[in-house]
């Protein structure tokens, strides 16, 4: 989808509770489960947006995993992807604690910024995606559209959400959501 001048529009997905089922602090390939819906859901969303996975992986920080462990984990959600035809664009990991304060943690919009201007981004017209109320603030913070899902630690966290925050109970429903509200097909 093109926009403004040769811009083009972007999904920025969260990874776990997202596109794969929230399982914990992954290290194990095998605890890799993809909800069902994802691959139809991307596939439809890639049509008309580049795709891109940011996630917080505190679980470095707290010295539950390591670095090495979440670009595993990444390598493998993007093969999986790839293989099944969608094509990450790009992935941006956070491994701070909140607590550190830093500058890449969602909901703040280091990546999303870095994004726009490497891969020059039209952001007004880009969504984030994800299972936190992070992911909706992360998206709001820079401008873009976002879309909260009910799957992984969504429903926990329904009362947090900010007003007329738009809500879909998975993958799928979001990017049909996307494409609705862009009016697209």
């Amino acid at each position: 989808m093109a926009a403004g001048k040769n811009k083009r529009a972007a999904i920025f997905l969260d990874r776990d509770g997202t596109i794969i089922e929230d399982r914990g602090h992954l290290s194990d390939p095998s605890d890799v489960i993809f909800f069902p819906e994802t691959f139809a859901a991307l596939k439809k969303l890639q049509k008309y947006f580049l795709l891109f996975i940011v996630t917080n992986q505190p679980g470095v920080a707290d010295g539950i995993i390591n670095r090495e462990d979440v670009d595993k984990i990444n390598a493998i959600v993007i093969d999986v992807l790839a293989k099944a035809g969608i094509e990450i664009t790009d992935t941006y990991v956070c491994p701070h604690e909140r607590s550190e304060k830093c500058d890449c943690i969602k909901p703040k919009p280091y990546f999303l910024k870095q994004a726009e201007s490497r891969y020059n981004l039209d952001i007004s017209k880009s969504f984030t995606i994800g299972d936190h109320p992070h992911d909706v603030e992360f998206g709001q913070n820079a401008g873009a559209g976002s879309i909260y899902l009910l799957t992984g630690h969504g429903r926990k966290h329904l009362s947090q959400l900010p007003e007329n925050t738009e809500i879909a109970e998975g993958i799928m429903q979001a990017a049909e959501k996307v494409i609705s509200l862009c009016q697209i097909e």
